[in-house]
């Protein structure tokens, strides 16, 4: 019983952090990503500070057989240059959301010659690595064709999408109540 509600407590919880965070990409998604960026950062500079620390602690052969001090340093330099660049990454995502709608493109291509594939096999369900393609080259010609609105359209949908989980979430919750009440 209490495990139950323990389970109910955590899935309530995580449902409203979702909902919160995906009001806050609705209402503000650079200032959002802004603060994920500076956060994952700072998590990174730690965990590079932690890596050196480990480094000069350890046995030095073994410290120089496990590379931690390299691998610090540049978590520490990546987590720096997050927290005080978090812009910079805001203002190529145009250009990731460019690359990622070419990766699109050549998945959604490779997908073609594997539904042609099977269809000359004559292996049977073709339409279904056909559908995958189809959507794969739609969605890459939507993505290159604008970028700029895509990257926007996608803090929306994600915005969306963990609101409406969320509460989807929440009335399982609360249905899952009932029926044991």
């Amino acid at each position: 019983m209490m495990k139950k509600m323990g389970r109910t407590a955590g899935g309530v919880l995580g449902s409203v952090c979702e909902i919160v965070v995906g009001i806050l990409l609705l209402v503000n998604p650079t200032g959002f990503t802004a603060g994920i960026i500076i956060a994952l950062g700072v998590l990174l500079a730690v965990l590079g500070v932690l890596g050196i620390v480990r480094y000069f602690r350890t046995e030095p052969v073994r410290a120089a057989l496990e590379q931690q001090l390299i691998r610090g340093l540049l978590m520490l330099l990546l987590g720096l240059f997050c927290v005080f660049n978090a812009r910079w990454f805001i203002a190529t995502f145009p250009v990731l959301t460019m690359l990622y709608g070419v990766g699109l493109l050549v998945v959604g291509v490779a997908k073609v010659q594997w539904t042609v594939d099977i269809l000359r096999v004559k292996v049977g369900k073709w339409y279904l690595p056909g559908i995958s393609a189809l959507v794969s080259l739609v969605c890459a010609a939507i993505i290159l064709l604008n970028p700029f609105a895509s990257t926007v359209a996608l803090w929306v949908f994600i915005g969306v999408a963990l609101i409406v989980e969320a509460v989807v979430d929440l009335l399982a919750i609360l249905w899952d109540r009932l029926r044991g009440a």
